[in-house]
């Protein structure tokens, strides 16, 4: 069923605001070349449902080759230096975002369920919280209740709480939550905002 309804909502969602993503995303690309040319998409292995790995499409926001120096490194809410100019625009919109509607008709991930996580830092956090390895045990998504109550940076002791929320009492009408409760937030350019507090109340 959920799978179903990803399907139902990527169709309606492309067909209704298909002049505003198709417009959105050749603006993002534009300025993305402009300021540190190709490529445009960016792509990450992640860990899915019951742990199968995949590849995770994301516009851009960082330099070319940002970790060759530095390798896998936990999120810093925007302040990284590696981020570009562009790149700090379109994360504060979730921009980069779209392109994981790819990863959404594909199958990889679901709309609402934990984000998934990168494989080197998803062994690493399973060894110190246990219950981090639960987050797998249902589909990863594109946004949750970690990322409407936590921060860009959250840790992941409190990722796996929020997740745990969810995994308990996920719902249809949970999700649809959610979904609307991140499109607000991504409308006013919250996301990496640390006033993300008027949310609290809808949980």
């Amino acid at each position: 069923m959920k799978r179903l309804l990803d399907l139902i909502f990527v169709f309606i969602g492309v067909i209704l605001f298909s002049p505003i993503l198709i417009t959105i995303v050749l603006i993002t690309m534009i300025f993305i070349i402009i300021e540190d040319g190709f490529p445009v998409l960016y792509s990450q292995k992640r860990l899915g449902f019951n742990q199968n790995e995949f590849d995770l499409f994301k516009f851009r926001s960082m330099i070319k080759n940002a970790e060759k120096e530095t390798g896998p490194v936990w999120a810093d809410k925007g302040k990284d230096f590696r981020l570009t100019k562009t790149g700090k625009f379109i994360r504060k919109y979730a921009i980069d975002e779209i392109p994981q509607l790819i990863n959404i008709f594909k199958g990889d991930i679901s709309f609402v369920g934990p984000r998934p996580e990168r494989p080197e830092l998803f062994q690493e956090f399973a060894k110190i919280f246990p219950d981090f390895k639960k987050r797998l045990l249902v589909p990863q998504g594109l946004t949750g209740i970690a990322q409407l109550l936590g921060k860009y940076d959250t840790s992941p002791k409190n990722k796996i709480r929020y997740d745990l929320i969810y995994i308990k009492n996920q719902s249809l009408l949970m999700d649809i939550k959610i979904i609307i409760l991140s499109v607000l937030v991504s409308l006013i350019g919250n996301w990496q905002s640390d006033s993300r507090t008027w949310v609290r109340k809808f949980f």
